[in-house]
């Protein structure tokens, strides 16, 4: 009997006791088993520190403007797995899932004594393909996870890579330093690919050297071949133009935070080359596209008393960016934190920038393992942090602190901004992943 939805989200699920495990070799087998349905499939692979999904989703809304059927595989989700695999702008249905989950079981068993069993994010990854393949889009728009070199993703050729920047994360798995990164996320490079990157000194050096090595199509690099300038419309977003070889785009992009700028002018690079390797992409079509974007939880505004405003940053460099927009969008209105981040994650140094809002903090933990208790947090900070590990009694406190006329920011970890929209109800899919083993 084929699985409900339910079953084939047990199953999924219950693969998350893999772990992380880096290399190729599984998400390859899982792939051959069923005929190796990523070959042929063309797109942008887009890898980074920050600001991937940024990226991907604005590349995926301007083929969508320009009438291209397309399949868009972002990670990780807010709330509901069915999240990570939209195709022309909507989340897969629950019939959809559980039918490519079926698909996928007797091959995860089959490939198991041989290759090992499949971590939660290779199944994820087999799923996008199987999605991507079945549907047979103009374009796939696929964001990495970890690094890239080694990340299941990379097994993807889908013509254009992208590298919005390197910063410091994930070094347990990446590397102490900001070469050995991008020496990592640089290896989604392949022969003839049309390569796009934000990526400044020194990792632009490495990028440069490992596209010299296999011979690219053409590299774009924010500050050589591409310009942007821009200016904050606050709630609104930003306005940028952006100038690349042979022409020049003005663009409103409805994402909040003047960090979104070099991610508008690397996506639209990327457009650029989707362009010239032969789709019907034309410059109304990208500026259509941008002006219609949205990314949930990424300095995103939930009006009340008090607003809320969530964000992902998860990384140092992140909330660097994201502490003076989420200043300028509150104004002078009370502000109160809460934060919550991941065991592998820089907290400490998370938490440098946010002293700088001047706000009283409230520390909490989303509902996955591998969250930092919120006493460890409240620790970091020092004289003035509030511990509250249930997260409702936690949003409540925060809002409390905040006042009716005041905001709550929350930010740390993508999986906290997710487990917030629950607590409030803001289920955009109508779905509740309970003990979801996300990444």
């Amino acid at each position: 009997m084929p699985l409900s939805y339910r079953q084939a989200l047990d199953v999924l699920v219950g693969t998350g006791s893999q772990g992380i495990k880096a290399g190729l070799d599984r998400i390859s087998a899982l792939l051959a088993e069923v005929g190796d349905p990523h070959r042929g499939l063309r797109g942008v692979l887009v890898a980074g520190t920050n600001g991937k999904g940024s990226v991907a989703a604005m590349i995926d809304s301007a083929c969508r403007a320009a009438g291209l059927g397309t399949v868009l595989l972002v990670k990780p989700h807010l709330v509901s797995y069915r999240e990570r695999f939209i195709i022309d702008g909507r989340a897969i249905d629950e019939a959809t899932f559980a039918r490519m989950m079926d698909r996928l079981l007797p091959v995860m068993k089959a490939v198991e004594p041989r290759a090992g069993a499949p971590t939660q994010f290779e199944v994820l990854t087999a799923l996008g393909v199987l999605v991507a393949r079945q549907r047979n889009p103009d374009v796939v728009v696929c964001e990495v996870g970890l690094g890239g070199r080694l990340d299941s993703t990379n097994v993807l050729d889908l013509g254009v890579a992208v590298i919005t920047n390197v910063a410091l994360d994930h070094q347990d798995m990446l590397g102490d330093t900001v070469e050995q990164v991008a020496q990592e996320k640089a290896g989604i490079i392949k022969p003839g690919d049309d390569v796009v990157t934000g990526a400044g000194s020194p990792a632009l050096a490495v990028i440069e050297a490992r596209a010299a090595a296999v011979h690219p199509r053409r590299m774009l690099r924010l500050g050589v071949e591409l310009e942007v300038t821009a200016e904050s419309r606050g709630h609104d977003g930003i306005a940028a133009e952006v100038s690349y070889p042979g022409g020049a785009l003005s663009l409103r992009v409805p994402l909040p935070g003047l960090f979104q700028a070099p991610n508008a002018a690397v996506a639209a690079g990327a457009c650029v080359a989707l362009r010239e390797r032969g789709l019907p992409l034309s410059d109304d079509a990208i500026r259509r596209g941008f002006a219609a974007v949205s990314w949930p939880g990424r300095l995103e505004w939930l009006a009340g008393r008090p607003a809320l405003l969530l964000d992902g940053a998860h990384n140092p460099a992140a909330v660097a960016q994201m502490v003076p927009a989420a200043r300028e969008l509150c104004g002078e209105r009370p502000l109160c934190i809460l934060f919550g981040a991941m065991r592998d994650k820089d907290a400490a140094g998370m938490l440098h920038h946010l002293r700088a809002l001047g706000a009283p903090p409230v520390f909490t933990q989303a509902g996955t393992p591998r969250a930092l208790p919120a006493t460890e947090l409240a620790r970091l900070w020092g004289p003035g942090a509030r511990a509250v590990a249930d997260l409702p009694d936690a949003v409540l406190a925060a809002r409390l602190l905040a006042g009716r006329e005041g905001v709550v920011l929350v930010c740390g970890s993508i999986y906290l901004v997710g487990d917030v929209l629950q607590v409030l109800g803001r289920d955009r899919l109508g779905e509740a992943v309970a003990g979801s083993a996300r990444r």
